[in-house]
């Protein structure tokens, strides 16, 4: 049976995005991640600097994501995270993304991320604060 064990929320807030246009996988456009921060019991951190963007191929009312971004804990550790997923675009609600994330570190208070495989699901929201994504993280046992 598999088992979900919440592992923490993360909020980013979006930048600007760029539109690549039409290729070989659909409509690509670029989001830049002007911030994040994750929290919750397990992990506590937020974007560690701007290198980090949401590359999203769109063909029709699906998008393939790819993200990656590193994270600084709230207590110094470095952890790279890279996921992909889907992003439902139609259907009438707001767009649905479920990722699945892996980690890196060698921060020994984190190596148990580096074996575990999470699965993430989150609403886009665009509103009077702009454009964000709102996340729910869980590791799968």
């Amino acid at each position: 049976m598999i088992e979900l064990v919440p592992l923490c929320t993360a909020t980013y807030q979006m930048g600007e995005g760029l539109l690549v246009g039409p290729g070989p996988a659909g409509e690509r456009t670029v989001g830049q991640i002007a911030s994040a921060r994750f929290t919750g019991e397990r992990l506590n951190a937020s974007l560690a600097g701007p290198a980090a963007a949401d590359w999203l191929a769109r063909n029709g009312a699906i998008g393939m994501i790819d993200v990656r971004l590193t994270l600084r804990t709230d207590d110094g550790a470095l952890i790279y995270m890279i996921y992909g997923g889907r992003i439902t675009l139609g259907g009438g609600g707001p767009p649905t993304a479920f990722v699945a994330p892996t980690f890196e570190t060698s921060d020994p208070r984190y190596t148990w991320l580096n074996s575990i495989q999470a699965v993430g699901k989150a609403q886009f929201i665009v509103d009077d604060q702009g454009a964000r994504l709102e996340y729910e993280f869980h590791e799968i046992r």
